[in-house]
């Protein structure tokens, strides 16, 4: 067995036989030598990296899996880079964790090193959503935070989300920087394990109140809300970390009738009732939509392990629960927000809204009717972050989203925020209530005066280091080997993320892309169609993201507009070859 090994990566995982390696990962590594060389080479072929939601992997022994020493060697490569960044200050950071197996023990292994390297920490007690991790960065003048979660990966999977003093999660240069810093680690016996308890801090309930306070003063329609008190809404944590505060962030707002989903309010990181915790997909929303008819409830919510994110179902024509996409969940909310705050007087002229490059186009129509500031920023809710920190003091950010579910209303939380967006989310169902209209006919309101806007998502795995290589291979493909024809529709410009170049294909024009480099690609066909290509960053996936648009003349013609639409984006994944 061990002549086909590597190596290289034998000697990589050899030094995890030795101290200060405990008996435990160094039993665990022996077996994986000995009886298993596929998975001894996933495990270290290389080290974890930080992408778009920071470090994440499978749980057990090796460099690439999520374990106390990848852990720890994260820890003291921040560490290291927080004393570069601000010599001679006294530093402290804030830590929290999700439901997942293993969080609080790796929350506490931060906080154990941050405290050997003089660093106050402020731990909270027991799990927290993300966004109230980013909310005490601010409060308590951190320069810098972690959150151990792995989001709605499965069970198998842990993560460490590193953030910065602004709140919002670790860019360029500081990803990569601290990338660099845990990269110069060259032997465990430069992490400091040794903890200083003195300096680690347990946190909770007061937070929460502060946090909570300023999701309530959020609401823009309290009046109404007071009308429609009785307005039902069945919200699941999926077992995660929104179980306390998503039901009180309602009932501060004025929901008297929200009902939940028992067996998925018990905190489990086996996630015991999904196949998978992720609110994009329809079976996590199952139980929840089962509820909801016995209860008679008009609205569904349902937010991921860390609560940052939020899937929604309301009810159709038919009276039949139907699933929003993300995009069409931030269309409402945004129509919403920025109705409300022409209503009340509030737009000066000097606010704004920020979506992803691959979330709907509508949300910057809707901006344009209120003559609101829109801007686009790569996929990554730390890119909203960055806008939101460089026009701070200057422009009021209204709030924003990206299509994979994640909303933000106000800045107090500099990344997405499931338990403000589930209580904005319930007022926006309750306005529209309010007019005797369902966020259904309010969408379908949307389609006739914006256009009808239809996404589609489809996300290829491709696991491991053959599936890594298999990815570059399908972008070098699409790069270098672009059709002239996607779906009989002519291909008219290519916008190339990772060179940072548009091109026009019927002009030859090319001009720059002012955004941070990316391996994304877009492609726009001549009937105003976008489709976009990009790896993730935080999954063995290659996404393709799909938008076509049609005219909606009136509401009687939209199960005949959105058949006519889905049509359309079949054919396009079909001259692709990727369905």
């Amino acid at each position: 067995m061990k002549a086909q090994i590597d190596p290289q990566l034998l000697a990589k995982a050899n030094e995890w036989l030795k101290p200060p390696y405990d008996q435990e990962t160094r039993n665990a590594v022996k077996n994986l030598i000995d009886s298993n060389p596929k998975e001894l080479e996933e495990s270290f072929y290389r080290s974890l990296e930080f992408g778009t939601g920071g470090l994440r992997g499978i749980m057990g022994v090796g460099t690439n899996r999520m374990n106390k020493y990848t852990v720890a060697k994260a820890t003291q490569g921040l560490a290291n880079y927080m004393k570069k960044m601000f010599p001679g200050k006294e530093l402290s950071m804030a830590v929290a964790h999700d439901c997942r197996n293993n969080s609080p023990y790796f929350a506490r292994i931060t906080a154990e090193v941050m405290s050997a390297n003089d660093i106050r920490v402020y731990l909270f007690e027991s799990l927290r959503p993300t966004p109230e991790l980013s909310f005490a960065i601010r409060e308590l003048n951190c320069q810098s935070g972690v959150m151990i979660t792995a989001s709605h990966n499965p069970k198998e999977y842990n993560g460490y989300k590193a953030y910065w003093d602004d709140g919002g999660q670790l860019i360029a240069p500081h990803d990569k920087n601290v990338i660099a810093e845990v990269e110069k680690i060259s032997s465990l016996d430069e992490v400091k394990f040794e903890a200083k308890n003195e300096l680690i801090e347990n946190i909770g309930a007061a937070i929460d109140a502060k946090y909570l306070s300023r999701v309530k003063a959020l609401s823009l329609s309290p009046e109404t809300i007071k009308r429609q008190k009785d307005f039902r809404i069945v919200y699941t944590p999926i077992h995660g970390t929104g179980v306390e505060l998503v039901p009180k962030a309602l009932s501060a707002f004025g929901f008297e009738a929200v009902y939940n989903v028992p067996a998925q309010d018990e905190v489990d990181g086996n996630f015991p009732t999904v196949h998978s915790p992720n609110p994009e997909e329809p079976a996590a929303l199952k139980m929840a939509i089962e509820r909801a008819y016995e209860v008679d409830a008009q609205l569904v919510m349902a937010t991921d392990p860390d609560a940052d994110r939020v899937g929604i179902a309301v009810r159709d024509d038919k009276n039949e629960f139907v699933l929003l996409n993300g995009n069409q969940a931030a269309s409402l909310l945004i129509y919403y927000l920025l109705t409300k705050w022409d209503e009340n007087n509030k737009l000066t002229g000097n606010e704004y809204i920020v979506k992803t490059i691959v979330t709907s186009e509508l949300l910057f129509d809707i901006a344009d009717k209120f003559k609101v500031e829109k801007f686009d920023v790569l996929t990554g809710f730390k890119y909203i972050a960055n806008i939101i920190k460089k026009y701070e003091g200057k422009k009021t950010f209204i709030g924003g989203g990206e299509e994979s579910y994640g909303y933000l209303v106000g800045d107090f939380v500099r990344d997405k925020d499931a338990v403000s967006s589930c209580a904005m989310l319930a007022e926006t169902a309750a306005w529209a209530a309010d007019q005797g209209k369902s966020m259904f006919s309010l969408l379908k309101d949307l389609y006739v005066e914006f256009g009808f806007y239809k996404e589609n998502l489809l996300s290829v795995t491709k696991k491991g280091k053959e599936g890594a290589q298999a990815i570059k291979a399908m972008m070098d493909k699409f790069r270098n080997n672009t059709p002239k024809l996607i779906g009989g529709i002519e291909l008219v410009q290519i916008k190339d993320y990772k060179n940072s170049t548009i091109r026009n294909l019927k002009t030859g024009e090319q001009t720059a892309i002012d955004l941070p480099k990316s391996d994304v690609l877009q492609f726009l066909l001549e009937d105003g169609s976008k489709i976009s290509v990009r790896p993730s960053g935080t999954e063995p996936k290659i996404k393709f993201y799909f938008g076509v648009k049609g005219i909606l003349d009136q509401v009687a013609q939209f199960e005949e507009t959105d058949k006519h639409l889905d049509k359309k984006i079949e054919a396009i994944k079909a001259s692709l070859e990727i369905a």
